[in-house]
């Protein structure tokens, strides 16, 4: 990967490679989860502290034998063992249970997949019969070998007492000079135990990461995915190769997004919701027939049914906008409630605000929430105006009804059902002369 950053680190849809193949495990509901780790453990551990897995530290890279030898120790005398890999993140459910199905007639069941290039990765032999004999590596195969399309994907499972047996016979005369967990497979064949090699039918999924390119085709593959999964829950996404989906996305029918949107965190849409081209959604939840015109960004706020936000606005975190109101272009909003039918729709920013409801808030109006070290609550009544270009310096309460006249600086409470104005007397000069450059 060349970076600082362990593999299984690099983010894909805004999760780390390895916290999608711990969450994949934990669909099968397993008596334990053990990730062995070598290179940057520290980091790992740190990133996933909160993960429900066993760590099990493997000192020395021996190969992939010999990382799995590492952790047998913590695994049950009587449990099925399943091999997965934190570099291989879109394998499904569904796969892994065939896999572990094949045990309930063989000893062994290692996963396969027919690849129309299969350089690169270790090659399934079988008998004339057709049943698995052993795996060849890429750098051990012959050329008839390496003409093999069916390869391994690394993906297997055993019973533990039998896997315990043959990785203690494995050894590393190879081309890696590693204890290779494929050397199984002859093990078992030779032993005549039953081996079952389940065919893949679907070979993307078991895609691996080994540099920024395969990671970048992996994460168009699952956004591809999880933009299929919203259109077939009646979502209409506008063109499923500009949708970035970085956590959870609930949405009802009819919701629609247009291109370039990324969700990120916990979002949930309610039916009928509109999300304009080049939005940024992130830990949002947004009630049913909102309008999210292009380019705005909201974060860690709730949005009311039938609001109508942007284009050019920033919802920021600690918001609550109620239904119907509408906030318009180059607006921001941060830490402010604003009731019902409110609308804010020019060029204002609210910061620390209680806003009540059907409030009009004129272009160019901002709250003074900070005085440069602390900051203060502005709250606003019901059915107030406030007029263009105002500055209302908080703490400051504007009453229900009230109206503040364009370009006032409020800093004191203004009365409910008045207008409260501050404004220099308008002075005309008939004997100015605009100046003229010299010599102009």
């Amino acid at each position: 990967m060349r970076s600082a950053l362990p593999k299984v680190l690099h983010p894909l849809g805004g999760q780390p490679l390895l916290a999608h193949v711990i969450q994949t495990a934990q669909t099968l509901s397993p008596d334990r989860i053990i990730v062995v780790h070598g290179h940057g453990g520290d980091q790992v551990r740190a990133a996933l502290s909160q993960a429900p897995v066993m760590w099990v530290e493997q000192t020395e890279q021996l190969g992939t034998g010999h990382a799995v030898t590492q952790a047998l120790p913590e695994a049950g005398p009587d449990d099925r063992v399943l091999v997965l890999y934190g570099d291989v993140p879109l394998v499904g459910k569904e796969s892994l249970e065939r896999l572990l199905q094949a045990l309930d007639d063989h000893d062994l069941s290692v996963q396969t997949m027919m690849l129309e290039d299969p350089t690169g990765y270790g090659r399934i032999l079988r008998d004339p019969k057709g049943q698995p004999q052993r795996i060849v590596e890429q750098k051990d195969a012959s050329t008839e070998e390496r003409a093999i399309r069916e390869v391994n994907t690394g993906f297997m499972a055993a019973h533990r007492r039998h896997l315990e047996d043959w990785l203690g016979r494995v050894d590393r005369n190879n081309a890696q000079g590693e204890y290779y967990l494929t050397d199984c497979i002859a093990l078992a064949a030779g032993d005549g135990a039953r081996v079952a090699a389940v065919v893949a039918d679907d070979p993307e999924q078991f895609q691996g990461v080994n540099d920024r390119v395969q990671l970048a085709a992996l994460e168009r593959a699952y956004q591809r995915r999880q933009a299929e999964i919203l259109m077939r829950a009646g979502v209409s996404v506008r063109d499923p190769a500009r949708l970035d989906i970085r956590g959870a996305v609930t949405a009802g029918q009819d919701v629609t997004l247009d291109v370039n949107v990324i969700l990120e965190g916990d979002v949930t849409l309610g039916e009928g919701v509109s999300v304009g081209a080049h939005c940024v959604l992130r830990n949002v939840s947004v009630g049913p027939g909102t309008i999210i015109q292009p380019h705005c960004i909201l974060e860690d706020a709730t949005i009311g049914a039938d609001a109508r936000i942007g284009p050019f606005a920033r919802i920021r975190p600690g918001t609550e906008l109620a239904a119907g109101v509408h906030v318009g272009n180059f607006v921001e909003i941060k830490k402010s409630r604003v009731g019902e039918g409110s609308k804010v729709n020019h060029l204002s920013y609210l910061g620390d605000s209680q806003v009540g409801r059907g409030v009009n808030v004129g272009a160019g109006t901002i709250t003074c929430n900070y005085d440069g070290a602390n900051k203060h609550l502005t709250v606003i009544g019901d059915g107030a105006f406030i007029g263009s270009n105002t500055a209302l310096v908080a703490p400051v309460t504007v009453g229900e009804g009230a109206t503040i006249g364009a370009g006032s600086t409020i800093n004191a409470d203004a009365p409910a059902g008045q207008l409260t104005l501050t404004r220099a007397p308008l002075e005309t000069r008939a004997d100015w002369q605009r100046p003229t450059k010299k010599g102009g």
